[in-house]
């Protein structure tokens, strides 16, 4: 990569211009990329394992599998970042991948130094480790034969979760269920699902990869190089950021201009805080152990940017995004956004619409769409437009296992942690009403309007009347007492929004 090229310098207008004569690879590196790569591929199947017996077996190369910046076709010319993910047979689940790793690795990197010269290239081999934990892949500095730059390869010896697997195909939400139950650090398995990573980018029109790859190199000239060793997001979520600005602000078209695509990057950088991104390609909420992994991943601080192969991976969570934001701030003053066209920005959400089913006693259901970070108060008006109500709307929800909440008209659904699709109660009252919870013996909840001057048959009555059980067959407690038919609502003190339990049917 050329040191002199500066992106900064570089009006709009000329952005691609620019990726061309200084980003895209040239013709000698990608060959000599390729190079190194066959050989230390070769290594691995034809030598690296053979006569050995590791873990007490010998052990196999399942199969190779090309990742990083090469992989996924976004290389940028002189910095060639290439994964070998190396499917091995000795690793028979994530648990026994996580128990085993560190062993193969040291073998890997023993055999590596001692064979060194058959691979024709001056190799340094480095222990990748992050922290205190095990480490899970090798870094090669592989010296460039042709000029003085350096080929980077990490080596990551992986479980083939995927087995024979088409690129479009999603994988069986069991090998989901396995990777959450395994507990790993996040990301630690992410190794395993690397085809499907690589396609997800690889699979993207030319235009959109040279704008991946204009935001790398912003990456590593502007944030990398300035700030050295402090901990960044990785490459990989900027990648993600960019293609779902890419998706939202045209719509998935391969025809846009580089300069507004690049601005709208950059203003999601600066504005990071409410970014919350997940695609549902390869897993998604069908599953009950996967969609209740995944409500809570989105629950978690923002910004979250969930791996689209890898749902225990939230790429958001790394610090150093203050720093992103402030080099993104100031980016966007430098004249390769300032000539962007204003009205043809596009228009990036920070969250996805969700779809939101709207449930109403002895109605039926019907669905609406709309954001997380838009106020409840909008959500609460196209609901009484569409089901033409005039009394007060208590909208609530109620996660699985939890208790029933009030949704208030001056938060947004983003305040209660919802990102995805999600079931709400209407229910209609006049004043004086309540609004009273209910919870079933299954743990649901049900939302009651009821007249505080009324009693606990009233209130079982109405129960009846939503299909549950008779009211001679009810026993409702208000905290440990149990409830008489006869006791008033005000007289139990039983205010707005409280919940009395059904708690079985006699």
């Amino acid at each position: 990569m050329d040191p002199f090229c500066d992106l900064y310098a570089t009006p709009g207008h000329s952005l691609d211009r620019f990726l061309e004569h200084s980003l895209q690879p040239q013709r000698d590196w990608k060959e000599e990329g390729q190079d190194a790569w066959n050989r230390i591929e070769r290594f691995f199947q034809e030598q690296c394992f053979r006569d050995e017996l590791l873990l007490d077996q010998e052990v196999r190369v399942l199969k190779v599998v090309k990742g990083g910046s090469s992989g996924k076709g976004t290389t940028l010319n002189h910095r060639s970042d290439q994964d070998m993910i190396l499917f091995l047979n000795c690793f028979s689940s994530f648990k026994q991948q996580a128990r085993n790793r560190e062993a193969i690795i040291d073998f890997i990197k023993k055999k590596l130094i001692s064979c060194s010269r058959s691979l024709a290239y001056n190799i340094t081999v480095f222990k990748h480790k992050e922290g205190n934990r095990t480490p899970r892949s090798l870094t090669l500095k592989i010296q460039s034969r042709k000029t003085d730059g350096i080929i980077l390869m990490d080596i990551l010896p992986a479980y083939d979760a995927l087995g024979p697997i088409s690129r479009d195909e999603k994988p069986a939400p069991k090998i989901y269920e396995t990777l959450i139950r395994s507990k790993g650090y996040p990301g630690d398995f992410s190794p395993s699902f690397t085809e499907l990573q690589r396609h997800f980018v690889k699979s993207r029109p030319v235009k959109l990869k040279n704008l991946l790859r204009l935001v790398k190199f912003w990456y590593l000239k502007y944030l990398r190089y300035k700030y050295g060793r402090a901990q960044l997001p990785s490459k990989y979520a900027l990648e993600l950021l960019t293609i779902y600005a890419w998706e939202m602000g045209t719509n998935s078209s391969d025809s846009f201009d580089l300069d507004e695509g690049f601005v709208a990057v950059i203003d999601l950088l600066r504005d990071y805080q409410d970014i919350c991104i997940y695609w549902t390609k390869y897993y998604d909420f069908q599953n009950e152990v996967v969609r209740n992994f995944l409500k809570k991943q989105l629950k978690g601080d923002r910004p979250i940017i969930l791996d689209p192969a890898d749902p225990n991976n939230n790429l958001g969570r790394r610090n150093g995004w203050d720093l992103v934001a402030t080099e993104a701030a100031y980016c966007l003053h430098q004249v390769c956004c300032l000539t962007a066209d204003p009205r043809r920005s596009w228009n990036v959400q920070r969250a996805r619409d969700i779809q939101v089913t709207v449930k109403q006693t002895e109605m039926e259901d019907w669905t609406l769409w709309t954001n997380p970070y838009s106020p409840i108060r909008k959500m609460k008006a196209e609901i009484r437009r569409e089901l033409n109500l005039c009394g007060e709307l208590r909208i609530s929800f109620q996660e699985p296992r939890g208790e029933r909440q009030l949704l208030s008209s001056r938060k947004t659904l983003s305040d209660y942690g919802i990102f995805s699709k999600v079931n709400i109660r209407v229910l209609e009252t006049f004043p004086p009403e309540i609004l009273v919870f209910v919870k079933y013996p299954g743990g649901q909840s049900k939302p009651f309007a009821i007249h505080p001057d009324n009693t606990i048959l009233d209130l079982k009555e109405k129960i009846e009347d939503a299909g549950g059980p008779c009211t001679e067959d009810q026993v409702l407690l208000w905290g440990d007492e149990e409830l008489e038919d006869d006791d008033g609502l005000a007289e139990l003190e039983i205010k707005d929004c409280d919940t009395i339990e059904l708690s079985r049917v006699s």
